[in-house]
């Protein structure tokens, strides 16, 4: 191959196997020039001697290196420099695998709530251990007609965060005991965020601990739940049973899922303790 020989664009990108997009991407950030650009067609041509930065240039878009990046190495080529921005990239590698990692770990939780909740059988009472958590809540009184009642309240749990929260399938309303008590089922006295593991919350958050519940899931959304309260209260009464207190009541697929209102599933849970053989249940 003679030295001198030029290439043309589209040679040169099927050599390196990137785009002539790519190679024009690079001129106009400064990373490489054509050799010489035929003034007439605009055609642009390249020599053996740029296939050596034009490699250096793929390896470092291999490891995500910003053009900016590699353009200051080029202008500076070291050992040092090289090896510093190495060490760099790889610190932002660590950070990638972690967002990643909690990114694989929302999916799953999604995931297990949707099959919880496709599985679920509905209309029916259980008596559940249900696991600690951590929430922040929100004492708001409202009477949601739809989901969308919900979003000024999910906007206030939202302030002042320095990383966007993901909402869906999370969020929940709750009745106050004494409301509980007194059978007014059609109104809620807060709003609650349930936070993943993997989760940040600049805030005050509650602390759940792990504890024993009364829960129905039903084909609905929160303007059908009353029905579902008085069925749990009369059970909590008959099973002699105390309440905590407040309930928590999730529609865990609603319109953020599906289009379908035939496919809704809500879930209502009521702490509960007191009976004396609860705990060998």
């Amino acid at each position: 191959m003679e030295e001198g020989k030029l290439f043309q664009i589209g040679d040169v990108a099927k050599m390196f196997h990137i785009s002539t997009g790519s190679l024009r991407h690079y001129e106009q950030a400064g990373l490489i020039q054509p050799e010489y650009i035929d003034p007439n067609t605009g055609y642009r041509y390249y020599s053996i001697r740029q296939f050596e930065v034009l490699n250096t240039i793929r390896y470092l878009r291999v490891l995500d290196m910003p053009l900016h990046q590699i353009a200051d190495f080029l202008e500076n080529r070291d050992i040092e420099v090289m090896e510093e921005k190495l060490l760099k990239q790889k610190e932002l590698v660590a950070g990638k695998k972690k967002e990643l990692a909690a990114i694989e770990k929302k999916i799953d939780h999604r995931l297990q709530q949707i099959r919880d909740a496709r599985n679920r059988k509905l209309d029916s009472i259980q008596l559940i251990k249900v696991p600690s958590c951590r929430i922040v809540w929100l004492q708001d009184s409202l009477k949601p007609e739809s989901y969308l009642d919900l979003e000024y309240s999910i906007r206030r749990l939202e302030a002042h965060q320095k990383e966007s929260m993901v909402f869906l399938g999370k969020v929940g309303v709750g009745i106050a005991k004494d409301n509980l008590l007194a059978g007014r089922f059609d109104r809620y006295d807060c709003v609650f965020l349930v936070l993943d593991e993997e989760d940040h919350y600049v805030g005050e958050v509650k602390e759940l601990p792990e504890e024993w519940c009364v829960s129905i899931g039903f084909c609905g959304v929160h303007r059908e739940a009353p029905i579902y309260y008085e069925k749990l209260m009369n059970y909590v009464k008959d099973q002699g049973l105390e309440m905590g207190e407040f309930s928590r009541e999730i529609t865990m697929i609603d319109y953020g899922l599906t289009k379908n209102p035939e496919k809704f599933v809500t879930e209502i849970r009521i702490p509960v303790y007191g009976k004396k053989d609860l705990e060998k249940t």
